[in-house]
């Protein structure tokens, strides 16, 4: 396949990686779901090692390996991240293991942004941090020079999130991508908030980005996967010895199949998410009963002129502190027809949720209030559709909550 260079983004999404020719076999315009376990070798090849097999050069040993499916799905995701090698995962969990595990060693350093999503901070602090023995250090990654004093020599892996979740924060990837280069560090970037469409950190300096696809990449609320990306071909072998041969962590066919079908409407997608989230964010800034909204295309956002610079738009998320108690809360969400009392985020539809009873309760409650999330706070994964059905929605929420 040529270049994805010489493609725009919306056209990479459509195709990419999985065009084939009548002389190829019957050219199917969609990539069939190969299902098979092995495949047949034309001879015995004594010479020949697994390093040796070339997916592009259709060729295939054992699915666990590479699979037909999966590989034109890797192809398109590397194209569309703008990066050399892509690994497709069974969760973006797993995807984020791996990028630790591929990079930091006991005993390392490792600095991460102090605002993860909870399972990824779960990770961090129960299983790298304990059970390996690194030295996980968080900081505030809003501030750049927070980071900068973190980061020396000794430190192997920066991770960072950005937007994170759920308080919207942005980090600065262009001058942490320096201070983790001018550290020798590698640079990880969890980009599952915005996707490709909205933020494209490799072309910023990061080493690797993941992606949980059970989000925007699928967008349809019906597939769990994960995805990592890299241009460092050092950590492309590590990752990929880890995955395909130590560890056999890799996203099924149908799961690849369903996310190929996903990312090509992902463009279209993140448009009306974007436009919806946009509008939304307006109307709850607006509003008696909310005391504030995290949404980084509002230019009330404190890192506003950073979103401008580093993400093509603000996204499709939001979150917003109500005013009033965890009552308030309950009867507000209690009130909603179209929005979808739901963890996870991304879909098609419109989901709500109280990060600090639902997505975050695993952090104690001190350690949420110190960094800021109380309990009326919500968190909005908007939707494509139709805006003025959503803000009835949200109406007759505030209306719910006016009656308790």
């Amino acid at each position: 396949m040529d270049d994805p260079d010489d493609r725009r983004f919306e056209t990479l999404a459509v195709s990419y990686g999985e065009h084939a020719t009548p002389e190829d076999g019957p050219g199917d315009v969609v990539s069939p779901i190969h299902l098979s376990s092995t495949y047949a070798l034309p001879g015995l090849d004594t010479d020949l090692s697994l390093e040796d097999v070339d997916p592009d050069r259709g060729e295939f040993v054992y699915s666990r390996l590479s699979n037909p499916t999966r590989h034109a799905l890797e192809r398109r995701l590397a194209a569309l991240e703008g990066g050399e090698t892509a690994f497709a995962f069974g969760s973006g969990t797993a995807a984020i293991a791996s990028a630790v595990l591929s990079v930091a060693e006991p005993g390392d350093h490792v600095v991460a942004f102090d605002d993860l999503y909870a399972g990824t901070r779960r990770m961090f602090e129960g299983l790298i941090a304990d059970q390996l023995h690194v030295d996980v250090e968080f900081v505030d990654a809003t501030e750049t020079d927070a980071v900068a004093e973190a980061v020396s020599a000794e430190t192997a892996l920066v991770w960072m999130e950005t937007p994170t979740n759920p308080l919207m924060g942005l980090c600065d990837i262009e001058a942490i991508a320096d201070i983790s280069e001018d550290n020798g560090a590698i640079f990880g970037v969890d980009n599952t908030f915005a996707s490709p469409a909205v933020q494209r950190p490799l072309e910023l300096g990061a080493d690797v980005v993941v992606h949980s696809t059970t989000k925007y990449l699928n967008g349809h609320s019906d597939s769990v996967g994960g995805a990592l990306i890299t241009d460092d071909p050092v950590v492309a072998e590590a990752v990929g010895f880890n995955q395909q041969i130590a560890l056999g962590n890799m996203l099924a066919p149908f799961d690849s199949y369903l996310l190929l079908r996903g990312l090509k409407t992902l463009p279209l997608r993140m448009e009306r998410h974007q436009s919806n989230a946009r509008t939304i964010a307006e109307y709850l800034d607006d509003h008696p009963r909310v005391q504030d909204v995290h949404y980084p295309g509002l230019e009330s956002h404190p890192q506003y002129d950073l979103a401008q610079r580093q993400m093509n738009g603000g996204g499709g998320i939001l979150s917003f502190e109500l005013a009033g108690e965890m009552a308030d809360a309950k009867a507000f969400l209690e009130g909603l027809d179209e929005f979808t009392l739901a963890v996870s985020l991304g879909g098609v539809e419109s989901l709500i949720e109280v990060p600090a009873a639902m997505t975050h309760e695993p952090i104690p409650r001190e350690e949420r209030l110190k960094i800021g999330i109380s309990d009326t706070l919500i968190r909005v994964s908007v939707g494509i559709e139709h805006v003025d059905d959503l803000l009835a929605d949200l109406d007759r929420g505030f209306a719910a909550m006016a009656e308790e």
